[in-house]
Formats: structure tokens, sequence, C-alpha cells
């Protein structure tokens, strides 16, 4: 038999799906016409009967129902293999705008797009930080990196990494305090954000049982993470940060930390997009690049207990 002509496979597919050619042309975007001699010559040339015709529907023959479950395989096969070459073949392009919060975006996603614009010089990255939540399609933004809880469920979101909180403090105020309990925090001086949606209440675990609510007193308030951490390394008090901020002032003594044996809730880090089913390929690079750095990142930084 000679070489079968693909296209007529997805021709008989969508009149199988639809259950009528009329609808499968519209469905095509073709003359009805043309779905039928296409239809035609497939059984002319297996020499088979594939649908039977009535004048309120067409059903597939025992044989059509066969062929079809093979259809509906060959070609998803063929549109993934599509997609996949299409977006291993394109190069990134043209703007890529990003948004991202201030602490994050300055010490992971404005260096990750420095070396983006290194490996693709064909693109360009308009980088926006600022803690606030941007609408992504009235600004134009590509991709937004969002740390922490998500609860917009309209967006799409892939998970690229982790981070740890940790109650910190300067050598010099470690030294003055000694809690050995969460409730003891709620006397000692504490610099708070208040970019947070809970800024004073945090929850304590201990094991797979103990579960301590301490409502901390604030000696001093900042709505900008970055300088939570400043003031909380000028000696302002202890506050709570995330692992990726306070990682390497904790390794080279800047920072201490108070009640290692207890933990605070694990937050996630996530590409957010417009809805849409592709992806240009300068935003999948980027996002592969952010993942690959969040792997990378070391996990465990401070001991507990």
């Amino acid at each position: 038999m000679e070489a079968i002509n693909l296209n007529r496979l997805a021709y008989f597919a969508a009149v199988v799906d639809m259950g009528s050619f009329t609808r499968a042309a519209d469905r095509l975007g073709v003359n009805k016409t043309v779905v039928s001699q296409q239809v035609a010559r497939l059984e002319a040339e297996l020499k088979t009967s594939l649908l039977l015709r009535t004048t309120r529907r067409v059903e597939p023959t025992e044989a059509g129902r066969q062929l079809h479950a093979r259809c509906v395989m060959i070609l998803s096969e063929a549109e993934e293999a599509f997609a996949e070459l299409a977006q291993t073949n394109a190069q990134p392009l043209g703007v890529l705008r990003i948004t991202a919060s201030n602490d994050y975006g300055a010490i992971t996603v404005a260096p990750l797009a420095a070396e983006f614009c290194r490996i693709y010089p064909a693109c360009r990255v308009d980088l926006i930080l600022s803690d606030a939540r941007m609408d992504l399609v009235a600004n134009q933004v590509d991709l937004s990196i969002r740390v922490g809880w998500l609860t917009d469920s309209s967006l799409q979101a892939r998970r690229i990494s982790s981070f740890r909180q940790f109650l910190v403090a300067a050598p010099d105020i470690a030294g003055d305090l000694s809690p050995s309990e969460p409730e003891e925090l709620s006397g000692l001086p504490f610099v708070a954000n208040v970019a947070l949606k809970e800024p004073l209440v945090w929850r304590f675990t201990r094991g797979d049982h103990e579960l301590r609510t301490v409502r901390m007193k604030p000696g001093m308030t900042i709505n900008s993470t970055p300088a939570v951490l400043e003031a909380t390394l000028a000696g302002a008090g202890m506050s709570i940060l995330p692992d990726f901020l306070v990682g390497d002032h904790v390794a080279a003594g800047r920072l201490v930390p108070i009640l290692p044996a207890w933990t605070l809730p694990t937050g996630g880090i996530h590409a957010v997009y417009p809805a849409g089913r592709f992806r240009p390929p300068k935003v999948a690079r980027f996002v592969e690049m952010l993942s690959q750095n969040g792997r990378q990142r070391p996990r465990n930084l401070f001991r507990n207990g």
C-alpha cells in the first residue's frame, strides 16, 4: 500500500469527534466537500468502510473505532512533537518584562536577568521590583516572580523553589535575649515587616505535635523587606526573614538564629504568567534558569535543635 496521507486521519478523526461532516468542516475551517472527499479517499486506500452515515449522525464502524483510537494518539503525538520542536529551535527574542518583590528580585532575579541577557543578546529585560501585586495583562508583564503563598487562582503558576523563614538578630542583641520558649518572644524588641499580611502574628512548630502562636511586640515597623534586614543587622531587634536573605549573614556571623529548635512556615517561590496556552521562548528559558537556581540553592542553612 502506498503511503497514507496523514492529513486524512485528521479529517476522519474530526468527523468521529463531531459526529457530523458539517461540524467537522466547521472545526477544521474547510468546506464540507473537502472533508467528505478526504474521508472517502482514506476508506478507498484502506479498502474498508470507516463510517456509517445516517440522516441524523455519522457513526464509526468497528474498524473506524479502532482507527480513531489510533488517530487520537498519532495526532496528539504529532502536536506535542511540533510544539517541542518549535520551543527547542526558537531563540528568545525581544523584551522580557518581569516583576518581582524587592528582596528576591534584587538578590536572585536581577543577577539571573544579567546572565540571561549575556546568553541571549537578542533579548532585553525590563525588571520591575515592587512588593505590590501588579496586573500582568494591563501592564504587559510576561512573568511575575511571587514569593510566599498564592491567592489568585485565575493566574497560571509554576512553583520553582521554596524558602524557609528564620527568627534572627544581630549578635549583640541575641546575646541579651535568652528566650527558651516562643511565648517569651512577645515581650522582646521586634522589627516588623508591615508589607506582610500578618506582620506580628507568627506560628512556631517543633516536631509533629507542638504548635505555638505568638503575637510580637513591634519596636520598629518597616514596609520593605530589605530595609527590615538592614535594621536587624543594625541591632534594632530580632526579626523573621527568608533564608535567601539571611543565609550569608548567618554564615558570616552577622546574624544569629533565635530559638533554632522551632520552625516557621515554609513558603513557595512561583513563576506566575498571564493566562495563555503557550509560553514564548524568552519566558520559558528564563523560568528554567530560575528553577535551576532554586535547585542549586542550599536547603539547610542552619541546624534546628
